[in-house]
């Protein structure tokens, strides 16, 4: 049984191995794809599809990845863009979000680092095509706006680290997470530290999110459920806690 389309996506890269590769990773995470080869290309082929996502790189032949996004934009296509490059530099990427791009991944990368990159944005666009600044799982919920986070109405005071990492738990509610991909992703890209780094705020955090004192209707003071799993060897996920089933 074939799994459900999650996203349409395109995908634009002037090598042949990079975006095969991207197609067949996307393929395997259930993503429809369209591809291109060139900036001119990649136009033609986001004009027809309007995907939910493009994955687009940067250095294209004729017409860059900026341009790319500056006259999709003109045109009022607003899919959100996840840019490819080599060139791991500051201005490239403030460039990259300046011309309406949503994130920037330097190459060489992760395949499941993409995978995952694309799913945070599709989770976070969507809530902004919402116009919901709440981001909740279970009873936990960020304010976007204000950076206020709350656990069952109760306030929960976090580190802008913290916060950072709760974000992006929370963008991938449901999937794992490795060390690797929550170091890129939180600590940034050319982090070269111990990983053991994860483990002590995911610890803090567990304190802090997991560690609520509620009263239930009967004046009765316990724990909230926890939210914050560990798949060891594997990584770290957050997901709300499964409900049992009453008797009828």
């Amino acid at each position: 049984m074939s799994k459900p389309i999650e996203a349409s996506i395109v995908v634009v890269d002037d090598e042949p191995s990079i975006r095969d590769l991207l197609v067949a990773s996307l393929h395997f995470a259930g993503f429809e794809v369209n591809t291109a080869a060139s900036g001119s290309e990649a136009i033609e082929v986001i004009e027809k599809v309007r995907p939910d996502l493009i994955v687009l790189d940067v250095m294209l032949p004729d017409i860059d990845g900026f341009t790319v996004t500056r006259r999709i934009r003109q045109e009022g296509i607003d899919s959100p863009v996840l840019f490819l490059t080599a060139r791991d530099d500051t201005q490239d990427k403030v460039m990259g979000l300046t011309v309406g791009g949503d994130d920037y991944v330097t190459k060489p990368f992760s395949l499941e680092e993409v995978v995952a990159r694309i799913r945070a944005i599709l989770r976070r666009t969507s809530h902004q095509e919402a116009d919901d600044p709440i981001i909740r799982v279970g009873d936990l919920e960020i304010n976007e706006d204000s950076h206020d986070v709350t656990r069952a109405g109760v306030q929960v005071d976090l580190s802008p680290t913290e916060y950072k990492l709760l974000r992006y738990l929370m963008d991938n509610e449901g999937r794992v997470l490795s060390k690797t991909q929550i170091l890129d992703h939180v600590w940034q890209y050319d982090w070269g530290g111990d990983a053991a780094i994860v483990e002590s705020y995911i610890s803090y955090l567990r304190k802090k999110v997991d560690g609520v004192v509620v009263e239930d209707d009967n004046g009765e003071k316990h724990k909230v459920a926890p939210l914050i799993e560990t798949k060891r060897g594997i990584g770290y996920m957050i997901r709300a806690p499964k409900t049992a089933k009453k008797d009828a």
